[in-house]
């Protein structure tokens, strides 16, 4: 179980990384009802960076610290901690506001600071999921958990993505320009559809003939694999025909044969030239 919760974090924290451009290390904006809560259960705050895997820097604002100290005494060592954080910047300074709608203020209608937002408020959770963007943790008990991406937020990455695939009027304008080609402009769908599809065409095919003129291929050329010859090491040795080895063999007899029939000269020893010195000394 445990496993497969962090493997569901992992998850959304690469799906904020890809699609909405979060980087390390992450912001996490807390408000009152978390710290008392990671207080009250002895959560450290190293736990959040041990939740997303990653580094993190918790913040607060001003008017998050105001109300915690609303509060009374019975949020004092809320407000320390509180207090030890870091603070964002809220634009709220000549009247203080709850603390969330601080946090939907600062947050806006894109989250641009890229903030993972931390609280223990079932209101502001629901409203965060209809923002595109805002990655929401909250705690249970003694453990933290990252809400995984909402329905809404999936359909805005789809819907962008799709945005992208199309081209926009300035690229339009742009290719139209580059190609230097006039096309008559209609009032339909279906004529302004033709036109674009024509010029990116010529603008394409106008691409691909000046690649060619510069030796660059269009498709990626790869080797095919060519029948190779077998492994000499892993083919038997031909068989000897028996007519091949009694040739063989008749062959080496001659060949011992001749061997035996040739005169070897011996070389005079030592012994004999000293007893041919010995009989030239008695002579004389």
């Amino acid at each position: 179980m445990r496993l497969k919760k962090k493997k569901n974090q992992r998850k959304s924290v690469r799906f904020y990384r890809a699609c909405f451009g979060f980087r390390e290390p992450f912001k996490i904006l807390c408000d009152g009802t978390f710290i008392h809560h990671l207080l009250r259960h002895s959560i450290p705050l190293s736990q959040l960076s041990k939740l997303l895997s990653s580094s993190t820097k918790v913040f607060v604002t001003k008017c998050i610290v105001g109300e915690l100290r609303s509060l009374g005494d019975s949020h004092s060592d809320s407000v320390k901690t509180a207090c030890t954080l870091l603070t964002a910047r809220c634009d709220h300074e000549r009247r203080r506001k709850s603390a969330a709608s601080c946090i939907e203020s600062v947050i806006g209608g894109n989250n641009s600071e890229h903030f993972f937002v931390a609280t223990q408020d079932t209101d502001l959770r629901m409203k965060l999921k209809e923002i595109p963007g805002v990655p929401v943790i909250y705690g249970l008990k003694n453990s933290l958990f990252l809400e995984p991406p909402s329905d809404r937020q999936r359909q805005f990455v789809t819907s962008t993505e799709e945005e992208r695939l199309h081209i926009s009027e300035p690229e339009y304008n742009m290719l139209k320009k580059r190609v230097g080609i006039q096309v008559t402009t209609e009032s339909s769908d279906s004529g302004e559809s033709f036109e674009n599809e024509t010029v990116i065409k010529q603008a394409v095919t106008k691409t691909n003939n000046t690649g060619r003129m510069l030796g660059v291929a269009d498709t990626c050329k790869f080797k095919r694999k060519k029948a190779k010859g077998p492994n000499p090491l892993s083919c038997k040795k031909k068989k000897k025909s028996p007519e091949d080895s009694r040739a063989e063999n008749i062959d080496g007899e001659v060949s011992s044969a001749s061997k035996r029939k040739r005169n070897r000269k011996r070389k005079k020893g030592q012994m004999e030239r000293k007893l041919a010195e010995v009989k030239l000394v008695e002579a004389g």
